[in-house]
Parts: structure tokens; C-alpha cells; sequence
């Protein structure tokens, strides 16, 4: 199974979108709150430098990006490939 992790905020559309998405293809993942945890939010920039906003979208220590990004990727038919890639 893939490990999924997920970088949101309290009252985020976009994160309750990206989280819909994972749910819908019955997904598990991991949420980190960097609203809540600032160390989270410190984590997040370092893993994905430049990045600010959220939601951050991690698929087997791989940077998906954002929302957007994996929804792009699941209209071009990617999503389910990252998902098996790097999978022991």
C-alpha cells in the first residue's frame, strides 16, 4: 500500500477536495495539521521547498504538489502508477 501523506489546515477547501479524491479511490493517507503544529508546517517547507500553501501532497516520500496536481494527475490517468511505484 502506498504511504500517502497529506499537509492541510483548518477550513481549507482545496485539502477537503485533495482528501475526497483519496477517500473516493479508498485511499488511506496521513493528515499533519500545520495550522495546529508549526513544526509540521516547518516540515512541509523543508520537504517541499518554495511551498507555501495547502495542501502539500506526498505519495512514497514523492511531491505530488497540491490539489490541483493530483487531480492532473488522476485526469491523465498517472495517479494510480505513483501509487504502485516505490512499493515494497
Amino acid at each position: 500500500m502506498a504511504n500517502i501523506e497529506l499537509y492541510s489546515g483548518d477550513f481549507c477547501p482545496y485539502c477537503v477536495k485533495a482528501k475526497s479524491l483519496l477517500k473516493k479511490k479508498g485511499l488511506e493517507f496521513s493528515e499533519y495539521n500545520v495550522k495546529r503544529d508549526i513544526k509540521r508546517q516547518a516540515e512541509m517547507q523543508q520537504r517541499a521547498p518554495g511551498s507555501r500553501t495547502i495542501p502539500q501532497i506526498f505519495i512514497n516520500d514523492r511531491h505530488v504538489g497540491g490539489c490541483d496536481e493530483l487531480y492532473a494527475l488522476e485526469k491523465r490517468g498517472e495517479l494510480d502508477n505513483w501509487l504502485q511505484s516505490d512499493v515494497d
